[in-house]
């Protein structure tokens, strides 16, 4: 495994793609996957971005090869899926 941090990213808007895209100048960091509750939205933001697609936000916690979680999605759901990204 690289030396760089493997991020996942936790929902495709536009907040996302705009990590993703500074994601590939970073020198310490590279996107894994990224996950949507849409499979179809998952596979399309990572054919842009890179990464594999996970349809779903478990799915992505569940990886082994992801040692970094981006949080996406709306705020008010931020604090349920830190705690998800903790306990994962």
């Amino acid at each position: 495994m690289s030396d760089k941090a493997r991020w996942g990213i936790l929902a495709t808007g536009n907040i996302a793609a705009q990590f993703a895209s500074d994601l590939k100048h970073s020198h310490s960091g590279v996107l894994a996957a990224a996950a949507s509750r849409d499979l179809a939205k998952a596979e399309a933001f990572c054919a842009h971005h890179g990464g594999e697609a996970e349809g779903t936000y478990d799915a992505l916690l569940a990886r082994d090869d992801i040692n970094a979680i981006y949080i996406a999605t709306p705020h008010d759901s931020h604090i349920e899926w830190a705690h998800k990204c903790l306990a994962a």
